[in-house]
């Protein structure tokens, strides 16, 4: 199931944003975290907004696919002052929002890592990875996720970078998963007994 990476890799065009939809436990992660490691390891950026793990948990999962030290890789933390841990602080690595309702943080922070790796450092390729949509749905409603998405992937347009974004389709209503598709080029479907389901635009 998951040499489908490569196979991504070398499909997608720059400025790509796909969707990475299906239940629980399907894969979806694990597919994301595959493609950013190949592109880390090719010397992308890479920047991981997390709504569901601190960055401590998300950082050493990622070192167990690649090495990442001295390499551009960031993370935006949704979750770890919403826990109330109050005093951590913004460095190269890790930038901090207040919570996952928090969206315009979450840009700002983005285009911050963005600007520091595709402006300050010039490395033009960069993987931005959203895990999960989900989350961002449990406290704000379709409307304003819609938006704060459509300048999302706007972003990753604007750099030639790769979007790549998690939802777990079991969660909401074909409504809200058919507006939101309409904001990428491609959705790969995952299933609990099938291999996933890639359509490009």
């Amino acid at each position: 199931m998951y040499d489908l990476a490569p196979h991504l890799d070398a499909d997608v065009e720059p400025g790509t944003n796909l969707l990475f939809s299906g239940p629980p436990m399907t894969g979806k992660r694990r597919l994301a975290m595959d493609l950013l490691a190949d592109g880390t390891t090719a010397g992308d950026g890479t920047i991981i907004v997390t709504t569901k793990d601190g960055a401590d948990r998300v950082l050493r999962d990622y070192a167990k696919r690649v090495p990442y030290e001295g390499k551009p890789v960031a993370v935006v933390d949704c979750v770890t002052r919403q826990q109330g841990v109050g005093d951590v602080r913004d460095d190269d690595r890790i930038k901090y929002t207040s919570s996952p309702v928090d969206m315009t943080g979450i840009g700002i922070k983005l285009s911050e890592f963005l600007q520091a790796f595709y402006r300050d450092r010039g490395i033009e390729r960069n993987r931005i990875m959203v895990h999960s949509l989900s989350t961002l749905l449990m406290y704000s409603d379709l409307q304003t996720v819609f938006r704060f998405l459509h300048v999302f992937t706007g972003r990753v347009q604007s750099v030639d970078g790769l979007g790549l974004f998690c939802i777990d389709s079991t969660a909401h209503d074909d409504q809200t998963m058919n507006t939101l598709k309409q904001l990428f080029d491609g959705i790969i479907t995952f299933s609990e007994d099938d291999e996933p389901d890639v359509r490009l635009a």
